[in-house]
């Protein structure tokens, strides 16, 4: 049993220890030294080029309660980062360099990896006896993109992502807000209503009067902005622009844009109100919204503080915040299967944040979600998913949810299955979600032949 992978980051580390560790041969290839992305500075492997980071450790956020389950289920990447960990408070962070080398000790100590030094600029042959797992990351290079959209198809393939925020649902001021689809009928507005028996009413309006408008197109082009590294050009998509880039074309322009109120009426006023902010459903149950057509380079701080002056938005939680920045991605839901591997070409699979998750953990955990299952393929053994209400399990729940327009995100409540009794507040639900996870997922691994 042998498998191909491409790229030594965490998602690539990650499949292969899987892989290894189940005893399948892994050929672990790897650009560097011979070539860097822009944003790395070291030839180790499994660096960290942004942050020191993997965020919160509470079970009480959905990426704490990733983390446990990750350790649970024999993470490398989450053994290693216990190793180099730092002070930080209510987070997890690493010495990077010292968690870069803990990683590429173990890897290329283990005697069923190769680590093998080459640029690949085609998606390697292979075949569902010989796959071969892509996890060359959010900056993958220019002839393999070409190649990987040769395979899925262009329109499947975007270079840049624009993240719009996503609020808690139980965060949002029902009071101040009402459901309406465009020239339709209006709707509830109790927030408690399913999704799919909603069908367009599924929008939420945030109206806004003028004063109001003014006073957020004045904070918004005031914020404080990311500036884009030297890599990252400000290539924008016509149909995907940052706020802040519409409101510097003229003071209407958001009006007329994703803040349009045509066909609207509060039915409050009876009147169509000078702009809303529209909010869509993220997930079946409708915990939480994202704010249509609102990606930013606002720093996060500023986010938060502008967000707020949307009627309704006072108190937002904001589980995801807006980001536009460059990232090379498929739209997984049309383009992958099971264990993520591409449709039109059986036999390659995809890990990490090429299929749509983003951040650290979610790759690691992506990786080691593709490594652990394809390892079981490959031994005839059946292929066991971890459950929805897992947060592994959201992780495939986002890359195989059918979305309008498909975008990266991190893990959230969103991905993960409600729990049945919605009367609990925030963050007793999320205690209890999480304590069912720890449980299903005991349950999961034991199907998986994973022993603590």
């Amino acid at each position: 049993m042998n498998v191909t992978v491409v790229g030594a980051g965490l998602a690539g580390c990650e499949a292969a220890w899987q892989l290894a560790e189940r005893g399948v041969s892994v050929e672990l290839v790897e650009q560097k030294p011979a070539r860097r992305t822009p944003a790395q500075t070291s030839d180790g492997l499994c660096e960290l080029v942004c942050s020191n980071s993997m965020r919160g450790a509470a079970l009480v956020n959905a990426v704490g309660l990733l983390k446990e389950e990750m350790r649970r289920a024999g993470s490398l990447v989450m053994t290693c980062a216990e190793i180099a960990k730092v002070p930080a408070g209510g987070a997890l962070a690493v010495d990077r360099d010292r968690f870069s080398a803990e990683v590429e000790r173990r890897v290329r100590g283990h005697a069923k990896i190769r680590v093998v030094s080459e640029i690949v600029t085609r998606v390697p042959d292979a075949s569902p006896e010989r796959p071969v797992v892509l996890a060359t990351g959010p900056l993958t290079g220019d002839e393999l993109t070409a190649d990987l959209g040769e395979i899925v198809g262009a329109e499947h393939l975007a270079y840049y992502d624009a993240i719009a925020p996503i609020v808690a649902a139980d965060s949002i001021d029902w009071g101040k807000v009402f459901r309406q689809s465009r020239w339709g009928k209006g709707g509830d507005d109790d927030g408690a209503r399913d999704a799919a028996a909603l069908g367009d009413e599924a929008y939420v309006n945030c109206p806004m009067t003028e004063a109001e408008y003014e006073a957020f197109v004045d904070a918004i082009l005031a914020a404080e902005k990311v500036v884009p590294r030297a890599f990252e050009e400000a290539r924008y998509f016509e149909g995907c622009l940052p706020i802040e880039v519409m409101a510097e074309r003229g003071r209407q322009t958001l009006a007329f844009g994703p803040m349009k109120p045509v066909g609207l009426t509060d039915p409050k006023t009876g009147r169509r109100p000078h702009a809303v902010v529209q909010l869509r459903t993220e997930d079946a149950a409708m915990t939480a919204y994202n704010l249509v057509g609102f990606q930013t380079r606002m720093t996060y701080p500023e986010q938060v503080r502008v967000f707020r002056m949307i009627p309704g938005l006072e108190a937002a939680e904001i589980q995801r915040f807006g980001s536009v920045h460059r990232n090379t991605f498929v739209d997984a839901p049309a383009v992958l299967g099971e264990l993520c591997e591409l449709r039109a070409r059986p036999g390659v699979h995809l890990a990490g944040q090429i299929t749509g998750v983003e951040g650290y953990v979610e790759s690691a955990g992506s990786g080691l979600l593709v490594g652990l299952l394809l390892a079981r393929r490959l031994r005839g053994e059946p292929i066991v998913a971890p459950p929805p209400t897992t947060a592994l399990g959201g992780l495939l729940t986002h890359v195989s949810r059918p979305q309008p327009s498909f975008q990266p995100s991190n893990i959230t409540w969103a991905c993960i299955a409600p729990h049945p009794n919605r009367k609990l507040k925030k963050r007793d639900r999320y205690a209890a979600m999480a304590e069912r996870a720890v449980a299903d997922l005991g349950r999961w691994l034991s199907a998986v032949g994973v022993t603590a």
